[in-house]
C-alpha cells in the first residue's frame, strides 16, 4: 500500500499561519483552529459536551438582549496568528452582516463572552492558552465549563481585568447560572440530567 502524499498545507509557511489563510485553505477539517500559527485540529467531543453546549446555548438565547447574538463554533481574530473557535460567542448584533449568513469568523471587538467546554483532548489549550488569548484580546467575559463527578457542567465564570488584561474568577455555579452580567442570565444546569 502507497502512502498518500500529505496536502501542502500541512508544512506551515514561514513564521507560521495568519488568521487570512484560515480561510484560504481548501480541505481544512471542519473545526480547525488557528493557535499562536499552528493549526489545530479537533477530535470528536463526547455526548457531555454537545449537551453542556445545546443547554448554554439555549439559556443563552432565552436571555438574550436584542443588541446582541449568539453563536457556536465560530472562529474569533484575536490576532493575526490565532483564531481559536470558543464553543460558544456571544457577539454583538451589528457583527453579523445585514442579509447574510456566510461569515466564517467574528473580530474580538466584536465578542462579549467566550465559552469554552473543556474537553479531555483540547483540556490544556481551553483551561490555559486560550483564556490567555481571549484576554489579550480584551473580550470582556470568559466561561469555563467543566464536567463535575455527578455529570454536570460547572460553570466558572471570568470577568476581564482590563488593567492587567487578565481575567478575574467571579463565581463558580454548580446547579443554576444566575448572573447579572454580561446581561441578566439565569439556567438551570441540572436540566442537562434530562436531555
Amino acid at each position: 500500500m502507497t502512502a498518500q502524499p500529505l496536502p501542502d498545507w500541512v508544512f506551515p509557511p514561514e513564521g507560521g499561519f495568519t488568521a487570512d489563510d484560515l480561510d484560504r485553505i481548501p480541505d481544512l477539517p471542519p473545526h480547525t483552529e488557528l493557535i499562536d500559527g499552528s493549526l489545530v485540529f479537533v477530535s470528536p467531543q463526547k455526548s457531555f459536551h454537545t449537551l453542556a453546549m445545546y443547554l448554554l446555548e439555549s439559556g443563552l438565547r432565552s436571555h438574550l438582549p436584542p443588541t446582541l447574538r449568539v453563536r457556536r463554533e465560530m472562529t474569533v481574530v484575536v490576532d493575526k496568528t490565532s483564531r481559536p473557535e470558543p464553543d460558544l460567542v456571544v457577539i454583538q448584533r451589528d457583527a453579523v452582516p445585514a442579509g447574510g449568513h456566510d461569515e466564517t469568523r467574528y473580530r474580538a471587538e466584536d465578542v462579549v463572552l467566550a465559552v469554552e467546554v473543556v474537553s479531555p483532548q483540547s483540556a490544556a489549550r481551553d483551561r490555559k492558552r486560550k483564556p490567555l488569548l481571549y484576554a489579550q484580546a480584551e473580550i470582556p467575559h470568559f466561561w469555563l465549563v467543566e464536567r463535575t463527578d455527578n455529570g454536570r457542567p460547572a460553570v466558572h465564570t471570568y470577568e476581564l481585568d482590563r488593567v492587567g488584561l487578565k481575567y478575574e474568577l467571579t463565581g463558580i455555579h454548580h446547579d443554576r447560572l444566575k448572573l447579572s452580567a454580561p446581561f441578566t442570565i439565569d439556567i438551570d444546569l441540572a436540566e442537562i440530567d434530562d436531555m
